[in-house]
């Protein structure tokens, strides 16, 4: 049944399609200065190896107000945060910043933390983070090959073999797992999570589809259905853009509608990976490139209400209608 969840204020464009309501399941905050340090964004800028090339653009704060004022009215009525890449001895701190931004803002309604699940301190170190009330996931990425034919093995690695372990210590702690692996190691993630505990996996950026030659494609696609054969994973609809490419709107609406109909209109989530996104698209731009995928499959109102809304309420287990000022108290 489609939820009734209403936005704080329309889109400016009420072109047929639009959403009323939407939860963005992947975005970012930081406050650069401080007690808290990013040193991607601040002393060890690296446009090299970012994976959309030169980002000078984004070495600013970028709170609530920001994310709001990029978001040009899109009617977002809750918001997931990934963890931004601080410094990993800040990864508490960071968690304790977004409690206290989320009780003064609204945003976000959940927290994705980082913890080193492969550290022997793994299992306290998920327990501080589980015990603030917006934590619902963990974000910690195993380590990958940089190119599509060189394959990597050991420490750290999807073939290690602490990982069934390491996924275990968040299950028991209600936690789930961020996932993000470009699309040569989908296949290899799916294998991973053969004897995995049972949680729940969310994939992000849709497995990061790099390569948009048909090869590269038919690849994605067979590692996101090796994945979608997991019930419990799901996928978020974000990040689109190339390294040396501008914004292709018919591969994206065609990337959109490929994920929907490997994992199934239940288990995909809209998302922005906002700031980032913008090096490329700006958001209201972004939402008409989904309104209009969702058109070309001819979903219905509680199908396309579940990829903007429903799914990311429900997997993150959001409270859509938190005390307006709540206090960050609770939280250790």
């Amino acid at each position: 049944m489609c939820s009734q969840a209403t936005a704080d204020r329309p889109m400016d464009d009420a072109r047929p399609g639009l959403p009323d309501a939407i939860v963005d399941a992947h975005h970012h905050l930081w406050r650069l200065g401080g007690d808290l340090s990013y040193p991607w964004l601040q002393e060890a800028y690296d446009a090299e190896h970012f994976m959309l090339g030169p980002y000078d653009v984004l070495r600013r704060d970028f709170g609530v107000q920001e994310f709001r004022r990029a978001a040009c009215g899109a009617p977002i009525v809750a918001s997931v945060h990934v963890e931004a890449e601080c410094a990993r001895a800040d990864a508490l701190t960071e968690t304790h910043w977004l409690h206290e931004v989320a009780a003064r803002h609204g945003l976000p309604s959940a927290v994705v933390a980082w913890v080193d699940l492969l550290a022997d301190d793994a299992g306290e170190r998920i327990a501080e983070q589980a015990r603030y009330p917006l934590v619902r996931a963990v974000r910690f990425k195993p380590l990958t090959s940089s190119m599509p034919a060189e394959r990597i093995r050991g420490p750290g690695t999807l073939n290690d073999p602490r990982w069934p372990r390491a996924l275990e210590r968040l299950r028991s702690h209600g936690l789930g797992w961020d996932l993000r692996v470009p699309f040569w190691h989908l296949e290899e993630a799916a294998a991973r999570l053969a004897d995995a505990p049972a949680l729940d996996v969310m994939l992000e950026h849709a497995g990061l589809p790099w390569d948009r030659t048909e090869g590269g494609l038919a690849r994605w696609r067979r590692g996101m259905a090796a994945l979608a054969a997991h019930p419990r994973v799901s996928v978020k609809l974000s990040e689109f853009g190339l390294r040396n490419s501008a914004w292709n709107e018919t591969e994206n609406r065609r990337i959109i509608r490929d994920t929907i109909e490997t994992f199934g209109v239940e288990r995909c989530m809209f998302a922005s990976n906002f700031p980032v996104a913008g090096l490329r698209i700006a958001y209201p731009a972004l939402v008409s490139t989904f309104a209009a995928a969702l058109a070309d499959m001819g979903l219905d109102e509680c199908a396309r209400r579940a990829v903007w809304h429903d799914n990311a309420a429900r997997i993150y287990r959001l409270d859509l209608n938190p005390p307006r000022h709540a206090s960050a108290a609770s939280a250790p």
